[in-house]
């Protein structure tokens, strides 16, 4: 009876745990009201944000076309001032080059030139200098040709002109390296006067402009020989020990021209127009077979055909084209990110989507896209659309060493033997003694004896920057390629910028680098210093590049670690090709091509958004800076994204003043996150509006001091920045 009282509960402890109970119930049912209430305060913000959006785009639609239109008048404009004026500038150049009175003739007119070719072949002057002289006109005729064919337009220019002219090109080529043996067959025929009192050889150098010229003959024929050095080129050899008792000559031609990697069938980009494949064959003789000369001079190539098929596609220019913005319908405007991304992902490639959704407001008819051609090159084979040569070319040759003349009885006395030059072989070639069984002269295969390798040393060139170890290509004169293999023990000396190998026998060689090994970009930015004047500063993978653009002319600004290597170019202004040429020529490469994708990793973009990002950054680079921003590469491929900042100051921008814009095909906008944000999102910032260029999306803000100095900009001016940014693609390749 007592354990029953014991498990009662005492009235206190009723009133408590029901009062606990009630408490309970009311501030669940408090936090359910807050809750519902939260809930609706939501939505209706919701609502009015979806209001307010729609009522956005519903104005942006309204002036859509009028913004659109507008856009296109204006870069509309300027393409055509444009290329006006370069038009001017090539009939002007044609006619001071009709008005020339220097002698020289004009490589564009096939009948002057192949005059000249053949005259420097038959010219009896033996002088050396004379010689030089004539191989120098032959690569300032060449480069006068090179340029005329990339500054050309396709319209003014047709298929057999361009044929002709890479004929020309290919026949002025080989004049040069005809000289150049003419020279060393002038001075070997007289080596013994020249010869070394402290050797019994003959050394001797040559420097002439862009070439060096190294001649050893060995008239000692000293088993014990090793080697020679020319200290003052940096060029140094072993000589196999077989080849000291022989009468030869060693030789480096050392130059700052490539002439050869133009001829392999991977400098080119491999791709053919769809229009082709529904086009009839070439006619026999849209083929024209072009005999190409053998450096060493003795022989001749197997007949080099340039066909049709095998040209470079013309490119349409960007100026050539209008924007890329262009009249949508506003259906899918509406759509969240986060659901476009998933749209997006099924998309493969990005630019497929934009070419499908939106229309051309234009007359011109669309131009189809082009497909690669591939080939599979070989795993010793350097694929020349990812590497390049550089710092020259170095022709190491070994040739039988001429008749010395003789004094008899007061007489000079020179064996005549048919003039050239001939290369001696190495390794030796020996052939088995026939076959007796057989009645029949057959000759059994053609053995190489094993012989020690050929030892070089070089002393890199001090104007060129290598960012990595040079790779060393050896010139395939059969294939027309850059290989790797048959060159052993390499040995790189950083510190003083010198290599040394071996290779089994006497090749053409060269150093490589890869040409994106400074991609992908760490970030960029483009600030104005003034009207018609910006800099554009490329952090890429291990350099920092900054390109200073100046009306039409553009210079490298070198950093103080970079002057002794870049002086020759740093500072200097040029206009764009040039800049891209002379840069990729010592080592510093920030420029792509249309498929440089396959080589660098890339932050892959809707191709109509980006070309009209830059386009109309460049309308603005006067007043405006761009800079990289880290959203673009959670923005999708249907969007760019990058800092904003109106700039009229010559300082560096302050990190306060950066703003965040989204540019697409079809709408841009300013976005409420900054920099700093936790997380990507693409909220409309307040007091903002979407409008359908980017151009008018800037303009909502800016100053009259900024749009004066945006309506100052040179068409010129314009033109070369739409080039520049075309150029390095700082927006994908980040």
């Amino acid at each position: 009876m007592s354990g029953k009282k014991k498990g009662k509960l005492s009235k206190a402890e009723r009133e408590r745990l029901q009062r606990e109970e009630e408490e309970r119930q009311l501030k669940e049912e408090e936090e359910r009201l807050l809750a519902e209430k939260e809930e609706a305060e939501r939505l209706e913000r919701e609502q009015k944000l979806q209001e307010e959006r729609d009522r956005l785009e519903a104005k942006d639609l309204e002036r859509r076309e009028s913004e659109l239109i507008e856009l296109h008048l204006l870069l509309d404009g300027n393409r055509i001032s444009a290329n006006n004026w370069y038009e001017k500038l090539r009939k002007q150049a044609k006619w001071n080059r009709y008005m020339r009175c220097d002698g020289s003739p004009d490589p564009s007119i096939t009948q002057e030139i192949n005059t000249f070719i053949n005259l420097s072949k038959e010219d009896n002057n033996k002088n050396t200098n004379s010689m030089i002289s004539n191989a120098t006109l032959a690569i300032n005729l060449t480069d006068e040709l090179e340029n005329l064919l990339a500054e050309t337009p396709a319209h003014e220019m047709n298929e057999k002109d361009i044929v002709q002219h890479k004929e020309t090109i290919i026949n002025l080529q080989n004049l040069v390296h005809f000289k150049y043996d003419e020279v060393t067959e002038e001075i070997l025929k007289h080596s013994t006067e020249s010869a070394d009192p402290d050797t019994g050889n003959m050394q001797m150098v040559i420097k002439k402009d862009d070439i060096i010229i190294c001649l050893w003959a060995n008239l000692s024929k000293d088993p014990r020989f090793k080697g020679y050095e020319f200290p003052e080129t940096g060029l140094a050899f072993e000589l196999p020990k077989p080849l000291a008792s022989m009468d030869i000559v060693v030789r480096f031609l050392y130059s700052r021209h490539d002439h050869l990697s133009s001829r392999s069938q991977s400098f080119h980009l491999q791709v053919k127009n769809l229009a082709t494949n529904v086009m009839a064959e070439p006619e026999p003789n849209e083929t024209k077979d072009i005999e190409v000369d053998q450096v060493d001079g003795e022989q001749k190539e197997e007949t080099e055909n340039l066909r049709l098929s095998e040209n470079e596609p013309e490119s349409v220019s960007a100026e050539d084209r209008k924007s890329s913005m262009s009249l949508v319908s506003n259906k899918d405007e509406t759509k969240s990110l986060s659901e476009r991304k998933t749209e997006e992902e099924e998309q493969k490639p990005p630019e497929n989507m934009a070419d499908e959704t939106t229309e051309c407001v234009t007359e011109e008819a669309p131009i189809p896209a082009p497909t690669e051609t591939t080939f599979v090159l070989d795993e010793n084979v350097f694929d020349l659309r990812q590497y390049r040569s550089l710092g020259g070319i170095y022709y190491f040759d070994v040739f039988r060493l001429p008749p010395q003349p003789t004094l008899r009885n007061g007489w000079t006395m020179v064996e005549l033997v048919q003039c050239g030059m001939y290369n001696f072989p190495y390794p030796f070639e020996t052939q088995k003694i026939n076959n007796n069984e057989s009645e029949k002269t057959d000759e059994k295969e053609i053995e190489t004896l094993s012989l020690p390798p050929v030892g070089v040393s070089v002393r890199l060139p001090d104007n060129v920057l290598f960012l990595e170890q040079p790779k060393i290509g050896r010139w395939d004169f059969t294939s027309k390629e850059w290989k790797m293999d048959r060159i052993t023990n390499v040995k790189y000396d950083q510190e003083n910028k010198s290599i040394t190998f071996t290779m089994d026998t006497f090749y053409t060689f060269a150093f490589m680098q890869d040409c994106y090994i400074n991609m992908p970009f760490q970030s960029w930015e483009l600030r104005p210093l003034g009207v018609n004047n910006v800099v554009l500063t490329v952090t890429a993978a291990i350099t920092e590049v900054q390109i200073e653009v100046k009306g039409d002319e553009c210079r490298l600004n070198c950093a103080p670690a970079e002057n002794s290597v870049l002086s020759h170019i740093g500072g200097q202004w040029m206009n764009l090709k040039a800049l891209i040429n002379a840069m990729r020529s010592v080592g510093v490469n920030i420029f792509v091509e249309e498929d440089s994708y396959k080589y660098a990793s890339i932050n892959a973009k809707n191709s109509v958004a980006e070309k009209a990002a830059y386009e109309q950054m460049a309308l603005l680079s006067s007043a405006y800076a761009f800079a990289w921003s880290r959203w673009n590469a959670e923005s999708g491929t249907e969007h760019v994204v990058m800092k904003v900042s109106e700039h009229l100051k010559t300082q560096p921008v302050d990190d306060e003043d950066w703003k965040i814009y989204m540019v697409s095909s079809r709408r841009a906008m300013r976005l409420k996150i900054t920099e700093y944000s936790d997380a990507f999102s693409d909220d409309l910032a307040e007091n903002s509006e979407f409008h359908s260029t980017f151009l008018h999306m800037i303009k909502d803000g800016i100053s009259e001091e900024a749009l004066e100095r945006m309506n100052q900009s040179h068409f010129l001016f314009i033109d070369c920045m739409q080039k520049l940014l075309n150029a390095t693609k700082v927006l994908t390749f980040s």
